[in-house]
């Protein structure tokens, strides 16, 4: 656990990090009074710090054999039912939420439906592709699409007027005469589990995969206060004050005789609950004394996140490796750079992959062969240093072939109600001649 002070109010306070698991059951332990102010449990584990700087312990409190699933990430179709009949937009959109939570994206994205259409219309026909351009909008305009799933966002900056000027504003304006939705779900496909940086790994064969930057639960941040009381009777006057703070419905509290035969005491609440609980514990002496607050992170999201790294099971050379990309990406050719002292056949056992431009999130992985569409000059320089090999295959081509995996998926949930077509025009910019 890591701890930090703060003065607050005059008083000197100690900060510390843990993560709360919300599950239906929680620890006993003798003497262990609980109040809940809402009908929900909390498991407190000490915080999951990754390097740069000293590694902390991270140990989940979870009954034996139990783990936590995300119940918004469903990672197979086998309890899907088909649909009958036609699909509202509505109802698509909850499919996709189902396959990919927009919740996983990165904050910075833009996902979700960008162009919704003013009279709704079943939706027959739904276009697949990795980028929205000219090409591809006439594609959907002359197949008569109703609905464009495109993985980058073709609305990523804010417009202040539609003109004809600009070729994304002429698209948009197109959509939108032409009645056409425009969905993108972009990271949110890259951090699902099975999602695009899966497919990308499982280009180099099995292995044990992890996710380089973990993903997790989304939810109002909270914190735990953890103070003291000399009797009952001090406890109770305390938690009378704390239940007429506004949304004390959802403050989680549970005491616990001390040595001394007073009561040990730790409540969770809201953000927004934070400085009213404070400011009554701090007029207390005794729980002044002994207050210290914990920051609660949410629970991870096993199996979602951006990046991956893969220990593979089979180790390959570093040729064999690229011949593996070429066919797993359908790409002829791919720019490769050799590792300080490594050669066509040094061995490759460990492969970090990130769909895109993945410098951010694989650079200083350890590993002996990195995988994106696009890296810096100085970015590859820098990898090739440490003797790692790096293989790019330009940016979209590291992603689209994940579209005829997804079409499939869709496909399957929709069933024959609606048409899915991965676009035949959608392509990268850079080609090799």
């Amino acid at each position: 656990m890591f701890t930090r002070c703060r003065e607050f109010s005059g008083k000197l306070l100690h900060l510390s990090c843990s993560i709360s698991f919300k599950t239906s059951r929680f620890l006993c332990s003798p003497h262990l009074s609980t109040f809940h102010f809402s009908s929900s449990h909390s498991f407190l584990a000490s915080l999951f710090a990754y390097s740069p700087g000293p590694r902390l312990s991270f140990q989940h409190l979870l009954p034996s054999g139990s783990s936590f699933r995300s119940d918004k990430v469903i990672r197979n179709l086998s309890g899907f039912p088909h649909s009958a009949g036609h699909m509202d937009l509505q109802g698509v959109l909850g499919v996709l939420e189902h396959l990919a939570p927009l919740s996983l994206a990165e904050s910075w994205d833009n996902v979700g439906l960008l162009v919704e259409p003013s009279k709704p219309r079943p939706v027959k026909t739904i276009l697949l592709t990795n980028d929205l351009t000219t090409t591809v909008m006439d594609e959907a305009v002359a197949m008569n699409c109703d609905l464009i799933i495109s993985y980058h966002p073709p609305l990523f900056r804010p417009f202040k007027r539609l003109l004809q000027k600009d070729w994304k504003q002429r698209l948009t304006i197109r959509a939108i005469e032409g009645g056409i939705a425009i969905f993108s779900p972009h990271t949110s496909w890259d951090s699902v589990e099975g999602g695009v940086n899966d497919w990308l790994v499982g280009g180099m064969g099995s292995g044990q995969v992890s996710v380089l930057s973990q993903a997790h639960s989304c939810g109002p941040q909270r914190h735990r206060l953890e103070f003291s009381s000399i009797n009952k009777e001090e406890l109770n006057s305390l938690l009378e004050q704390l239940r007429r703070i506004e949304g004390s419905e959802t403050f989680q509290c549970s005491t616990i005789r001390n040595e001394s035969g007073g009561q040990q005491v730790n409540l969770t609440c809201n953000s927004s609950a934070l400085t009213a609980a404070v400011q009554i514990l701090v007029s207390n002496p005794h729980a002044s004394k002994s207050l210290n607050i914990t920051q609660v992170q949410q629970p991870p999201l096993l199996g979602c996140g951006q990046g991956r790294l893969s220990v593979l099971d089979k180790p390959v050379s570093v040729f064999t490796a690229v011949q593996k990309m070429k066919t797993h990406l359908g790409l002829p050719h791919l720019r490769l750079a050799l590792g300080d002292q490594q050669t066509l056949d040094s061995m490759v056992k460990t492969v970090a992959v990130c769909a895109g431009s993945g410098a951010s999130v694989i650079q200083g992985v350890k590993a002996d062969l990195y995988i994106t569409g696009e890296m810096s000059h100085h970015e590859v320089l820098d990898a090739a240093s440490q003797g790692t090999s790096v293989i790019l295959s330009e940016h979209s081509n590291s992603e689209r072939g994940f579209l005829t995996v997804f079409r499939d998926r869709l496909t399957a949930r929709l069933g024959d109600a609606v048409t899915v077509s991965v676009s035949q025009r959608d392509r990268d910019p850079l080609q090799v001649i």
